[in-house]
């Protein structure tokens, strides 16, 4: 089976409020590149992928007028995808859904959030996702309410073929980036703050984790974390990484990703790499570690083979131009595909 991982920046864009995918050559919300250019881009890259379920980052928004199922049924429908059928949590308010995309006649998918609801007041257990956190975030011994931007997608899942049940979990952890600041000091100072939230948030994250690691669960977390090992200076101030947190400490049991531990492993060289930005003041681009698969220690036991399918690093990809192109046009993001014996 394939499990696959894959943020399509601003899907939203590309669908009228019916669902309707756009095949024209009005600008889509990626510079330089138009709607139908980035659609085929994607069909093409959805086709290559061939997977039994993706979670798909920055899904189309789902609103009293946009529904991201209509959405990405209609898009799977236009490219001929066996993944055709769509599920969502719980919505957001940020025009980026988190949405899995998956092939009914080998998969069953359901929403099955658990923890407790919290409402505004919050809790410092491990509440429903679209509830509260209750952490100190700065030692004050006063606790900061936390709440996800973008909830993550909790599913209950199970291999029709072999009757194989196992949980996933779908996640874009909030972006670090000090948007609005400008001073030197405004920026450090947000940056900072920013960077505290997603560590709540991965902490919460990893709470849920732990409960289902304590009852040997079958369990999957992907998605994009926007955090990675060595990713930014702020790690030294906090002693860690969203994604260290996530994979837990040693002495706890611990979730698994090759491409995270070759990272956390290697602070100078060559590393894994799953998105590729361009950096307008430096007129460079960027790349960094930011989409995972980390699977829980009984799924090791699977034959579980990662792949990023990044179009510059993966000779597959490089070899295959159609594909190679497709990649770069179609998002910033590249996919990361997990094939497991399931």
């Amino acid at each position: 089976m394939r499990l696959a991982t894959y943020n399509v920046e601003w899907f939203n864009a590309l669908f009228d409020d019916d669902g309707t995918p756009l095949r024209d050559a009005t600008p889509s919300a990626r510079y330089g590149i138009t709607c139908a250019a980035q659609i085929e881009a994607l069909g093409i890259v959805f086709t290559a992928l061939d997977a039994d379920a993706v979670m798909i980052i920055e899904a189309p928004d789902h609103n009293r007028r946009r529904d991201t199922v209509r959405a990405l049924e209609a898009f799977a429908q236009m490219f001929d995808l066996r993944a055709r059928r769509a599920v969502i949590g719980f919505v957001n308010d940020t025009q980026q859904e988190i949405a899995l995309l998956y092939d009914p006649d080998t998969l069953s998918a359901t929403h099955d959030p658990v923890g407790h609801f919290t409402g505004k007041k919050g809790a410092s257990d491990a509440p429903r996702f679209d509830g509260t956190f209750r952490i100190d975030l700065d030692v004050d011994d006063t606790q900061d309410l936390i709440r996800f931007s973008k909830p993550p997608l909790e599913l209950a899942m199970r291999s029709l073929a072999t009757g194989f049940e196992f949980r996933v979990i779908g996640a874009h952890l909030k972006s670090k980036a000090p948007h609005g600041a400008t001073t030197r000091d405004e920026i450090m100072r947000q940056s900072i703050a920013n960077r505290r939230k997603q560590l709540a948030q991965a902490i919460w994250l990893r709470a849920r984790i732990a409960e289902y690691l304590a009852t040997d669960t079958r369990l999957l977390v992907m998605g994009d974390m926007n955090d990675g090992p060595g990713l930014d200076e702020y790690e030294d101030l906090f002693g860690r990484s969203s994604v260290e947190i996530l994979l837990g400490a040693e002495g706890q049991p611990q979730m698994y990703d090759p491409h995270a531990r070759l990272a956390l492993g290697r602070r100078l060289g060559v590393m894994p790499t799953t998105a590729r930005f361009w950096i307008v003041p430096e007129k460079r681009y960027l790349q960094a570690l930011l989409d995972y698969i980390m699977i829980s220690p009984d799924l090791r036991t699977h034959a579980p083979d990662w792949r990023i399918w990044h179009p510059l690093d993966d000779p597959e990809c490089w070899q295959k131009p159609q594909l190679r192109d497709a990649l770069v046009t179609a998002s910033d993001h590249f996919p990361v595909t997990l094939d497991i014996d399931i």
